[in-house]
């Protein structure tokens, strides 16, 4: 029986990292998750889907400033307390997501925080996709149609909120921290459209023949 094996990229904003996820599961046949958790979310516990979106892989009101230090993982609490809708309890419905993919199909995630929530599983590799700000200027420009400033702003503000975020959710760990990851891949480097197939190649080196029995005739 084949194994299942999940695969989680963290991006920098205008890195291409979305881009290299897509590919990832265009060339394995897998799905790739980033919003569609949000909505498997909002299904799981009845939440809307809004309130989900509004804290999407950022932090509200002042749990920045709280001793992250002291902070542990929380455990999903109950429809019937009062902290249900609690930011802490939606990031906890989200992982519980996470959790239930990595243990039942093969798939790419997108942030979220997946390579902390997964890192004690043995059938997960986790990404952090980065590029030189310029690349990343060009690439938010032409896609979105604004100019340097705008981009530039756009890239600081959403860095700066999904790396609170994580560091507010792991425990103090930051983003960027290599060690986190099994791999940090420069995409003007290696190439935007090369990236996925060193991370297959990775995956194909790190698990050896289980993975390539899982893939078949896609690798």
């Amino acid at each position: 029986m084949s194994k299942n094996y999940v695969i989680t990229i963290a991006r920098g904003f205008g890195s291409g990292g979305k881009q290299t996820a897509t590919q990832i599961g265009e060339k394995l046949g897998i799905p790739v998750y980033e919003k569609q958790i949000l909505e498997m979310a909002s299904a799981y516990s009845g939440l809307s889907e809004e309130m989900f979106i509004e804290v999407d892989e950022k932090l509200r009101g002042n749990y920045v400033t709280n001793a992250l230090a002291k902070f542990t993982f929380p455990k999903e609490v109950s429809p019937t307390s009062k902290r249900f809708e609690s930011d802490i309890n939606l990031f906890c419905i989200q992982a519980e997501i996470i959790k239930q993919l990595a243990q039942n199909v093969s798939c790419v995630i997108i942030g979220k925080c997946a390579d902390h929530i997964l890192k004690d599983f043995d059938n997960v590799a986790s990404f952090y996709i980065e590029a030189p700000r310029k690349e990343c200027l060009e690439s938010i420009m032409t896609k979105t149609g604004v100019n340097e400033k705008e981009a530039a702003k756009m890239i600081e503000n959403t860095d700066k909120y999904r790396s609170e975020y994580y560091k507010f959710y792991s425990g103090g760990n930051y983003w960027t921290n290599p060690v986190n990851y099994d791999l940090t891949l420069n995409s003007a480097r290696v190439g935007r459209g090369r990236c996925a197939d060193v991370i297959i190649d990775y995956m194909r080196r790190r698990f050896g023949a289980d993975f390539e029995d899982t893939f078949k005739g896609k690798i």
